[in-house]
């Protein structure tokens, strides 16, 4: 199979029809054998009989449902389970992401070596203010971060090599970060392409300032993973080491004083007058706490067994 195209969608009943027969146009212009796989992440609209109805008419249309919404990491995670296809694209569903760049797509995975292509959304018909000004601070800093030279790493419109997401684990929300999975998988040749952003035609966004604040936090987390993520008493150990190790020889030191100025009857004061020693009892015991952090991380690691981060309700059109 040529293609597979993993769409995860939450009540988006207005555009499924429309964006069907788009896709299925440019496959069918181009010759691809082809799945498009729904991903129906808790929609409450009728998002799922519309699904159900295009995998009866169109063979190559699946679909799974979730019980409620999980997420778009966890939709993208399912599909990119289930893809067969020897190139995986991803799209949003809401029509701002155009099906005809997929033949580009496509040929910049297979004939020029690539095993990431993302879309870059040069020109935007999002707001200035709250959409367009914090995306390019958050993609600087994404840049800044994990060394991914990307201008565009929202971008819903990306395409894979199968193997990429066969081997990326994606998680709570970071669907953004998927160039630096893959990166830090392993899969180095990471490029980028100008597409096509189409206004919204239906419905409203889903997505709201928030999503800013948590892709900076998930930047740190995946910072953090990326270089601890398997050896977290390289950092908390270290850390803690060094902060242990100067509070016991700052608090000597000031016993040590208190000693000498006994033995030669020089004036002194009670060591737990000094603000110095409460400092130093202080740096001990954080040293203490960030070195038995990174213990038991690594514990967890040791131990910690995968469990299932969605739930799945119906599937239609996938082989037994």
């Amino acid at each position: 199979m040529n293609l597979s195209i993993v769409i995860p969608l939450l009540n988006e009943e207005e555009s499924l029809q429309e964006l069907h027969h788009w896709i299925v146009s440019v496959m069918n212009a181009n010759q691809y054998s082809y799945e498009v796989i729904f991903i129906d992440d808790g929609s409450t609209d009728n998002s799922w009989p519309i699904i159900e109805k295009l995998s009866h008419e169109n063979p190559n249309i699946r679909g799974i449902r979730f019980l409620k919404n999980f997420g778009k990491s966890q939709a993208l995670h399912a599909g990119f389970a289930k893809a067969q296809g020897d190139v995986v694209i991803t799209m949003d569903a809401d029509l701002q992401d155009n099906p005809e760049e997929i033949p580009e797509l496509n040929d910049m995975i297979l004939n020029n070596g690539f095993d990431l292509v993302s879309g870059w959304k040069k020109k935007r018909y999002d707001s200035m203010v709250s959409k367009n000004l914090p995306s390019k601070l958050f993609n600087w800093a994404a840049r800044r971060t994990s060394g991914v030279q990307l201008n565009d790493f929202n971008c819903g419109l990306k395409a894979y090599k199968n193997v990429v997401v066969k081997n990326i684990e994606v998680s709570g929300e970071m669907h953004r970060y998927i160039p630096v999975l893959a990166k830090n998988a392993g899969f180095s040749k990471i490029g980028e392409k100008v597409v096509k952003h189409q206004a919204r035609k239906y419905g409203e966004t889903k997505f709201g300032m928030d999503r800013f604040v948590n892709g900076f936090l998930d930047l740190i987390t995946i910072w953090f993973l990326s270089r601890f993520g398997k050896r977290p008493m390289h950092l908390f150990g270290a850390w803690g080491s060094i902060m242990f190790v100067i509070g016991f020889l700052s608090s000597g030191y000031i016993g040590f004083s208190k000693l000498y100025r006994l033995y030669n009857d020089l004036p002194y004061d009670l060591v737990t007058n000094n603000p110095w020693f409460y400092i130093s009892l202080t740096t001990m015991i954080i040293g203490t706490q960030l070195f038995l952090a990174g213990f038991l991380g690594e514990i967890i690691l040791r131990t910690k067994n995968n469990e299932e981060r969605y739930k799945v309700s119906d599937e239609v059109n996938f082989s037994k």
